[in-house]
């Protein structure tokens, strides 16, 4: 499974470059999640990806789109020289989703945060009063907790006791640098959460949690990440929070993804 991540991260500093823009530390401290939610979790196939009671995954943090892409099209969603113009004057792909352009497993479309998770609520709730087996999985930044509707709906899933709601927190520590939020794992149990706290880069703890069931309350999971996971210079120059790479950045930046172990990390 790393070699499938570290082509991954290869992939998604290419369509940076081809595309001229994009946020590849936000996006890489949140892959590992995404690509374990369609490898092993999700059951979604470009086969049943219509079908109205599959599960649903809604990616709330936009920054991470070209991440989502890169997945997809590992997962046989998208072709390879079509992702490839991302960003183009023509093309339906972009660094921010636009889910009526793209036509496909994309369902929501990217720009301000905070506003993926009510929809995750909202679907989750309609899968109730339809009775549908769907699971809904949201994926989340921490510091989109800074937004007064993720705490709204927070507020509104634990009152519908919405055990078909997972919420999934990229806590790579971005609100931690505007506001002290505390324990929000802690916070959102007071919601009514069942919660649990993980290490977001380890593809065994995210599975293992993102297959816990609840009998009456949402889950969310508490994904410890770092910016940058899996490049030394993404991790250590936060130039990248937004920048492309050029040609000779590109084959730089992959040989690092290459040589890349977890054992080079140390969290704090």
């Amino acid at each position: 499974m790393m070699d499938e991540i570290k082509a991954l991260r290869k992939r998604v500093l290419e369509l940076l470059h081809y595309g001229g823009d994009g946020n590849p530390q936000s996006i890489f401290s949140a892959l590992d999640i995404l690509w374990v939610l369609y490898d092993q979790i999700l059951g979604i196939t470009p086969e049943n990806y219509k079908n109205p009671d599959r599960n649903f995954f809604v990616l709330s943090k936009g920054q991470a789109i070209p991440g989502l892409l890169a997945v997809l099209e590992r997962q046989g969603f998208f072709d390879t020289s079509e992702l490839n113009g991302i960003c183009s004057f023509d093309s339906r792909f972009s660094v921010q989703a636009d889910r009526i352009k793209i036509k496909g497993p994309i369902e929501t479309s990217g720009g301000s945060l905070g506003h993926g998770l009510p929809m995750a609520v909202g679907i989750a709730l309609a899968s109730k009063i339809t009775r549908s087996p769907s699971k809904v999985y949201t994926l989340v930044g921490d510091g989109e907790f800074n937004e007064g509707t993720m705490w709204e709906s927070a507020l509104l899933a634990g009152h519908k006791k919405l055990n078909n709601l997972h919420i999934i927190v990229d806590d790579n520590d971005s609100i931690g640098k505007m506001i002290d939020m505390g324990n929000l794992g802690e916070k959102l149990e007071t919601f009514g959460f069942k919660t649990s706290y993980i290490d977001g880069h380890d593809p065994v703890q995210i599975k293992k949690a993102l297959k816990t069931k609840s009998e009456n309350q949402p889950m969310v999971t508490i994904a410890k990440t770092i910016r940058g996971y899996g490049s030394k210079t993404l991790m250590e120059d936060n130039r990248w929070f937004h920048k492309a790479p050029d040609k000779d950045e590109l084959n730089t930046l992959c040989k690092e993804v290459e040589y890349f172990a977890k054992s080079d990390v140390s969290y704090n």
